[in-house]
């Protein structure tokens, strides 16, 4: 019981950091995913004598059930709890989401946008077809195409740390003028954390 409780605190922690990239953290939950697949499917090691039985009981003594003690406890509690462990992490980092992060990810600043890929930014841009219709997304690719180079070899955005920075320094030095769609692709951006949170907190 300890390794699962020891693995959600971990994770818990990990995701929770302040310095932790997205992309680590995606991939910290895929690995406690598959810790705790792996811990349900061969992580039983019986460490206590549990094969005295435990009768549950019905209406009448004669038709009581017997299952041991390891039965029940391996059952109605280890394997129940990493039921409820993997599901949480399932339906809190599906698919969508996880795609999501990854491609929000790429907008990150760090070391001259070594995580830049128009590609996945592309695509995080269809997650809002009210703000971008189709003519805005071709626009869109042609805009990160000569922003990325642009921004690259700008002293201005070398040492960023974050899309916080980025969108502050696109517009002290008018890059929000220049790439439009850009800057208003990198703004929506922003928001997603804190409606992702608050889906979290309604559900």
């Amino acid at each position: 019981m300890k390794n699962i409780f020891g693995y959600a605190n971990d994770l818990s922690r990990a995701i929770q950091r302040k310095d932790q990239d997205i992309l680590n953290a995606v991939k910290l939950v895929e690995v406690y995913k598959h810790n705790f697949q792996k811990l349900k499917d061969s992580g039983w090691d019986s460490l206590f004598d549990m094969d005295d039985l435990f009768l549950i009981s019905r209406r009448s003594r004669r038709k009581a059930r017997e299952i041991t003690n390891l039965h029940r406890y391996r059952v109605e509690l280890f394997y129940a709890i990493l039921d409820m462990q993997l599901q949480e992490l399932k339906n809190h980092f599906n698919e969508s989401n996880t795609e999501l992060l990854i491609c929000l990810a790429c907008l990150c600043p760090n070391d001259l946008f070594a995580a830049f890929d128009k590609k996945k930014l592309l695509r995080l841009a269809e997650f809002y077809p009210k703000d971008f219709s189709t003519i805005d997304l071709i626009a869109l690719d042609m805009q990160l195409h000569v922003y990325i180079t642009d921004l690259r070899s700008s002293a201005e955005f070398s040492e960023l740390k974050g899309v916080g920075e980025l969108v502050r320094t696109m517009v002290k030095t008018k890059k929000d003028k220049v790439y439009p769609l850009v800057y208003q692709f990198v703004t929506l951006t922003l928001i997603l954390p804190i409606a992702s949170a608050m889906n979290f907190v309604k559900n």
